[in-house]
């Protein structure tokens, strides 16, 4: 029977995939790779020799129409990205929607992202939370930081090594530089690391020790007080 599975990726430790991920990965006719070269590396590791075919942001659309075809036709296929869940600030949601809409099971495996480990690190608040994914660049940035401003769940965002400092200066402008918020950067890898502290004492940090790998921020929701 045709089936989409979403199966999650190690976002960096290779023990963190699950047994069921690796048999699925095993079973499926075609797997979809954000970067074959990159999932590859995965495969090979776990000895799954499972053909992969490219589907990423910039041919996602290009390849719905073909990807939706082979699963009416009864292949199982499986979408996995560089790290982390599909449709989570990756490729997946577009194509899990084509499935719905042409009445095609979906499944989407539990398993690795980055932001509930980030979350519950933060020591913040994680009854009630917004996950932001990566902010606008430019267009809608402000925006989005007014709409933000006013937030009082703990908030997540993610953010690249080299965007870091701007992302804090604009925390400073429009949460306050007094905003306590937790940086966890390289989780589950060897240099691993979260600093705590104000959103001043976290860009203070930052600036003397150069930004390396991928970001996940947690904010302090807005207080009756602020």
């Amino acid at each position: 029977m045709s089936k989409l599975y979403l199966v999650p990726t190690p976002i960096g430790n290779l023990e963190d995939i699950t047994l069921r991920a690796i048999r699925i990965l095993k079973e499926v006719d075609l797997i979809l790779a954000e970067d074959t070269r990159t999932s590859g590396k995965l495969l090979k590791h776990f000895e799954i020799d499972t053909n992969m075919m490219s589907f990423h942001m910039h041919n996602e659309h290009q390849m719905i129409d073909k990807v939706v075809e082979r699963l009416k036709n009864g292949q199982t296929i499986a979408v996995v990205t560089d790290a982390g869940t599909p449709g989570i600030s990756d490729p997946g949601f577009l194509l899990s929607r084509a499935c719905i809409q042409n009445d095609i099971e979906i499944e989407c495996l539990p398993g690795a992202t980055a932001l509930i480990p980030a979350l519950v690190n933060s020591g913040f608040p994680s009854d009630r939370f917004v996950f932001e994914g990566f902010l606008p660049l430019k267009k809608g940035r402000q925006t989005r930081f007014l709409q933000l401003a006013e937030e009082t769940r703990t908030m997540i965002f993610y953010e690249s090594p080299h965007k870091l400092l701007k992302t804090l200066k604009d925390f400073a402008t429009y949460f306050g530089a007094e905003r306590v918020i937790s940086a966890s950067r390289e989780l589950t890898k060897m240099y691993e690391e979260t600093v705590r502290g104000t959103v001043t004492e976290v860009n203070q940090y930052f600036e003397k020790k150069a930004p390396k790998g991928e970001f996940v921020l947690v904010v302090k929701g807005k207080s009756d007080k602020e």
